[in-house]
């Protein structure tokens, strides 16, 4: 059964009427409504090609959400071969909501972490959400530094709404996790590619997103802080969630116009979630482009180059 956004509620409608003149052309044999199922099958493309065509930033935020869209298990079991996890920060435990290990990218060895949301509800239990606590960036940390030592290219999947808030994550030292895993990223030397697939929530999606190439979907987010945080801050009320998106600058062409993104991958009509398939393959090949071109470069100089971009993206920013 399909998940339909408050927005697609005419989509809805259509794609239900399609089902039941399947059904009813399952049960009466001797009916052929087939001509009408096709003209409904032109609306509905005609209403997602228009309605995706011009989402507003609080839509794109749902879509970024939305439960059916491939996470970073979909994307390794699609792209990665002779995936080999790793667990563990080596001082406390492991942190399930950061998936991690080694593996084969199209014949390259590579390290590959990512934030898991999860498909089912046990499994978004499991995870947390998608909400990592310190032990996860301490995990991420120790995995980076590990793809340096074997001069292994690192790949991240980030789909999360922010590092866990929690008291336990506060006490064992978040923010201080979050920083250290930012400076890793900093000064791996390493070429390192990160993905935003979803929600790039807060310093949570920050930790593993300083990278040499930042590629975001067509539909995905990235901000400092939720539109509904925002605007339960500044309005005093989350209500005002639609207002806050569009003056945060959320989404990816927002991010890629500052220059904090820089590549956009389209999505097929109607999101990620309506072809997993497609969207894994299209995030692929602009993975592969990356790693081919940074591939090349000496080490240092790409220590130099990444530095570079995020001073300039910084100073962009305050201008």
């Amino acid at each position: 059964m399909k998940t339909y956004l408050d927005f697609e509620k005419p989509i809805a409608e259509l794609e239900g009427k399609i089902r039941e003149l399947q059904h009813l052309a399952d049960d009466e044999g001797n009916v052929d409504i087939g001509q009408e199922i096709r003209t409904l099958e032109t609306k509905v493309e005609k209403l997602l090609t228009d309605t995706y065509k011009s989402l507003n930033p609080w839509q794109k935020t749902q879509v970024a959400r939305h439960p059916e869209r491939p996470h970073a298990q979909n994307y390794i079991d699609g792209l990665i071969s002779d995936f080999t996890p790793l667990a563990g920060d080596r001082a406390y435990a492991d942190d399930k909501a950061m998936l991690s290990g080694m593996g084969r990218f199209r014949g390259r060895a590579v390290m590959v972490i990512g934030t898991e949301k999860g498909a089912t509800t046990e499994a978004r239990l499991k995870h947390n959400f998608g909400m990592a606590r310190p032990e996860g960036y301490r995990k991420a940390q120790r995995l980076m530094k590990l793809a340096e030592r074997f001069g292994l290219p690192i790949i991240t999947f980030i789909d999360t709404a922010g590092a866990y808030p929690g008291v336990g994550a506060e006490e064992r030292g978040q923010a201080e996790a979050i920083a250290r895993c930012i400076e890793v990223c900093l000064n791996v030397k390493t070429p390192l590619i990160a993905c935003i697939t979803g929600e790039g929530g807060s310093g949570g999606a920050v930790a593993l997103a300083v990278g040499d190439r930042i590629i975001m979907l067509e539909n995905s987010v990235y901000s400092v802080i939720s539109p509904e945080a925002c605007s339960s801050i500044l309005f005093k009320t989350s209500d005002r969630a639609k207002d806050a998106a569009e003056a945060l600058k959320i989404t990816a062409q927002d991010m890629k116009r500052l220059g904090v993104a820089d590549e956009i991958i389209p999505e097929p009509v109607g999101g990620a979630h309506r072809d997993p398939g497609a969207t894994i393959m299209s995030l692929g090949n602009a993975i592969a482009e990356a790693l081919d071109e940074f591939g090349k470069v000496e080490p240092d100089r790409l220590l130099d180059r990444r530095r570079d971009k995020f001073m300039k993206m910084g100073r962009a920013i305050a201008a």
